[in-house]
């Protein structure tokens, strides 16, 4: 039996004590509820009120004091009378009236206080007292309540008190005890419809949405007549067909509502809609609310929240028009549902809109609708409409008496999550910081670990998600959390970190989640050089979306692995998935990177094949395959033919090329057009100095850096990261202040010395031996990415691979030098720059590109 163990843990006792007495009885006595008294065993014809004609003078009063509304004296008389089994209806009805006000703690102490005037509840107390342990989810509270219904002869001989109990033990999160209590009621045969309906309710309430159907099954098809679904089973049923996507089952429960009658009750109907709707059943879902006689406004609510959740926004506001015409109220779920809608489709100005529109309607926003808005804040980066919106949080939601507490933390995590994305970390963080550690959920956190990564600041980023797993904290992350946190790994390369975090996600299996944490793995992986990895993440995965292996051949792209980016592509294309835009962006950029140059020109010309029509992003890619190989004519050629006007990504693809190539005239026309789209940053002028300087127009170059001084144009400072035994170690241009900078000097000037020796290194421009430290810093702090090496190469095991990030391009002496430097070193070092990998072991850079002729070069590209 399911009280044979009723006691409670040590730390529940004591809350428990004051609301009940402390229970001493055997399992003997407690099971013989048949055994128990007749006169204690009170029938529900039992407990009605005395009638005017009752000759007993405390019913009379009673009775006329709760006719007019005195409660308080209805207690009072009850203190002063002698217990009797007849007046029990006027304890109940305070109780009654206490959970209708949802005054639930008052409830308790009545019930506390009825006990301890020796009034014996009846089979009408428990249930309202359940209810409120409930909806307080006080499971030792109702524990307790429970084993006293028992021993007082009320379980598993009163349906009524076991349907509450069940709903109780549900509502507390005790679902094992609920399904063990209906199965004894089962076995007892103390059952009806609401026993059934409790059960599938808690089985939908904990997310078990087969095993509600499956209950929903079983109780059809007793073939008891007396046990019929009613329109309340089929309202807790049609959402688990709606989580569950079971578009079948829904239907079968459709057909059910009319073969019984109950289609014409507006809650069957409304449920039904929702669940159409979220099946993806729009139209089935638009056809039943025109054939609903009676509507009200949850109807229209339903369907608007399916439009806005498809993204059929015309149709929402259409809709959303039309309850203005009939002047159906306009609650908060159906603006909610509007503004959710857009913001969902990062269409945030519209939310905005719509939420101004909902202000001056008069209509009272909740923590769901300021939530909605916040997230189209963040997602169209409106930073004012967003402050505004957290001071209108503050004046009407926040802080205010009777608030939900979740309330209040959904909209903080709101505005945490706004100011990050809206790039004001500093707010956010302030945000962070005035939570209690004991009131931030993994919401609160992964808000702003999400911000931190996304915007840049990788170091806090990991800084945070280290703090949340510390022993001061042990916030379980979700599988959102450790998505951010590879995100902000791939940003600097972490990959020792990454591969800890990888770790720990397998230790603690995210079941759903995986699909996205390894999406972000393959992208941390290759991010940090390690595609084979990344690979590897790739096969093992069971199930793969379209981001999956966009992932996997854009890090072979990025590698210049071009082969096994088109056979990625191929196989994709065999596993029936959708070819988007997205695809052919990524192949194409894999065929530039690589020096396919046929197989592109043909991708690209084949993409109407797959229903894509080319974007200005496919013909930019298609201008950088054709600049890589020389062919410069051809890429002039295909911009003017272009059905859209160039944008500023093109005219940059071509003006590197121009650069790789040499060619003056083109790359001073791809400047003007950049400057005219009003396109004018560092990088540009740097390309076209490069530029001249190739050309070795020296006048010109001057010029150039000319302007970019009067302008106030500063070249952005170099710096370098590197993977060390000890960490990641950085380094900047200009600075001498690292605790090892004389040995890295004194390293990287022996092995440039000792590749001269060998022959490897040409003459270089300066000095290789006889100078002091000063000289070297001077000749080496404008290349960071050298420092780098030299400390990859003293603090990493020999054979290990050094994995170098820059934040601008390599220069070209640098490549040169690291090049020539493999030959010296055990190690292959992977050098990431803003624009790509490069690989170079042995002497070798194996990332090659094509000459204008078409043979394949292995020598050392500066891109």
């Amino acid at each position: 039996m399911l009280f044979s163990s009723i006691f409670l843990p040590n730390h529940s006792r004591h809350r428990a004590a004051a609301l009940v007495p402390k229970l001493r009885f055997s399992a003997t006595a407690a099971h013989r509820c048949v055994s128990l008294p007749e006169d204690d065993l009170i029938q529900p014809q039992s407990i009605a009120p005395s009638s005017p004609s009752d000759p007993n003078p405390t019913a009379q009063l009673l009775s006329d004091f709760l006719s007019d509304g005195r409660h308080s004296d209805v207690l009072s008389i009850l203190r002063r009378t002698p217990p009797s089994r007849y007046l029990v209806f006027y304890w109940n009805n305070l109780i009654k009236r206490s959970v209708s006000l949802q005054n639930h703690r008052d409830v308790l102490h009545l019930f506390d206080e009825m006990r301890r005037l020796l009034w014996k509840p009846d089979g009408h107390t428990y249930p309202y007292v359940l209810k409120s342990c409930g909806d307080l989810t006080s499971l030792a509270a109702g524990m307790s309540i429970h084993a006293l219904a028992l021993v007082s002869g009320f379980t598993n001989c009163n349906v009524f008190v076991d349907n509450a109990a069940v709903a109780m033990y549900g509502r507390c999160g005790a679902f094992d005890k609920a399904r063990q209590l209906f199965d004894e009621m089962l076995e007892a045969g103390v059952f009806d419809t609401v026993s059934w309906n409790s059960i599938i309710s808690v089985y939908v309430q904990f997310g078990d949405s087969r095993n509600a159907l499956r209950m929903f099954k079983e109780m059809v098809s007793r073939g008891d007549i007396a046990l019929r679904a009613d329109a309340v089973s089929l309202v807790n049923i049609l959402p688990a067909c709606a989580s569950l996507r079971s578009q079948r089952r829904g239907a079968e429960v459709h057909a059910y509502s009319v073969r019984r009658g109950l289609i014409d009750d507006v809650f069957v109907g409304n449920a039904l809609m929702d669940m159409y709707a979220k099946c993806g059943l729009i139209d089935d879902a638009k056809n039943l609310f025109e054939r609903m006689e009676v509507k009200d406004v949850v109807s229209w609510n339903a369907l608007v929240t399916g439009y806005s959740q498809i993204g059929k926004f015309e149709d929402a506001l259409g809709l959303f028009d039309r309850m203005r015409e009939k002047n159906i109220e306009l609650n908060v779920v159906a603006w909610s549902a509007v503004i959710a809608g857009y913001a969902q489709r990062g269409l945030g100005n519209e939310a905005i809109d719509i939420f101004k529109q909902m202000i001056v309607s008069g209509s009272q926003p909740n923590a769901v609708t300021l939530v909605s808005v916040l997230s189209g804040c963040a997602a169209s980066g409106a930073s004012n409409p967003g402050k505004e919106t957290h001071c209108y949080a503050i004046k009407q939601v926040l802080n205010l008496g009777g608030n939900d507490s979740g309330d209040d933390m959904m909209v903080i995590n709101g505005l945490i999550d706004m100011y990050a994305k809206c790039k004001n970390l500093k707010v956010a963080h302030a945000l962070f910081d005035s939570i209690e550690m004991k009131n931030r959920s993994v919401v609160t956190w992964t808000a702003l670990i999400g911000g931190y990564a996304q915007h840049g600041e990788a170091g806090d980023a990991l800084g945070l998600f280290a703090e949340m797993l510390s022993e001061g904290c042990r916030m379980m992350p979700n599988g959102f959390t450790i998505s951010c946190a590879l995100v902000a790994c791939a940003r600097v390369g972490a990959l020792r970190l990454g591969r800890e975090i990888h770790a720990y996600a397998l230790r603690n299996r995210y079941g759903d989640a995986m699909i996205f944490i390894s999406n972000c793995l393959i992208d941390m992986y290759v991010k940090s050089g390690d595609v084979d990895a990344a690979r590897a993440v790739f096969d093992n995965m069971s199930q793969k979306n379209a981001v999956s292996w966009t992932s996997i051949m854009t890090g072979y792209g990025m590698h210049g692995r071009g082969e096994e980016a088109v056979q990625v592509f191929e196989k994709m294309r065999a596993t029936g998935l959708p070819i988007d835009g997205v695809t052919f962006v990524v192949l194409l950029y894999s065929c530039s990177h690589s020096g396919i140059v046929d197989q592109g020109i043909s991708y690209f010309n084949h993409m109407k094949d797959f229903g894509v029509v080319p974007e200005a992003e496919h013909y930019a890619c298609m201008v950088d395959l054709l600049g890589r190989a020389g062919r410069l004519d051809d890429a002039m050629k295909l911009i003017r033919d272009m059905p859209m006007q160039a944008n500023p990504i093109v005219w940059v693809s071509l003006l590197s090329s121009c650069r790789l190539h040499g060619n003056v005239e083109i790359g001073e026309h791809a400047v003007n057009q950049l400057l005219e789209l009003k396109f004018e940053v560092d990088g540009l002028y740097t390309l076209l100095s490069n530029i001249y300087a190739s050309a070795k127009q020296w006048k010109d170059v001057a010029r150039i850096r000319l302007l970019m001084k009067r302008a106030g144009i500063r070249k952005r400072p170099g710096c370098s990261w590197v993977q060390g035994r000890n960490g990641t170690a950085t380094f900047y241009v200009g600075d001498k202040t690292h605790p090892m900078t004389k040995e890295i000097y004194d390293l990287l000037y022996d092995l440039i010395y000792r590749a001269k020796i060998m022959g490897y290194v040409p003459e270089t421009s300066f000095a290789l031996h006889d100078v002091d430290d000063e000289e070297k810093g001077d000749n080496l702090v404008e290349h960071s990415e050298k420092l780098a090496l030299a400390y990859g190469i003293l603090t990493t095991t020999p054979g290990m691979p050094i994995r170098i990030m820059k934040n601008l391009r390599v220069c070209g002496d640098c490549h040169t030098a690291i090049s020539y430097i493999s030959r010296i070193i055990e190690h292959e070092v992977i050098l990431r720059d803003s624009s790509r990998f490069h690989h170079f072991k042995n002497g070798s850079y194996t990332l090659g590109y094509p000459k204008a002729g078409g043979e394949n070069l292995k020598s050392i590209m500066y891109q």
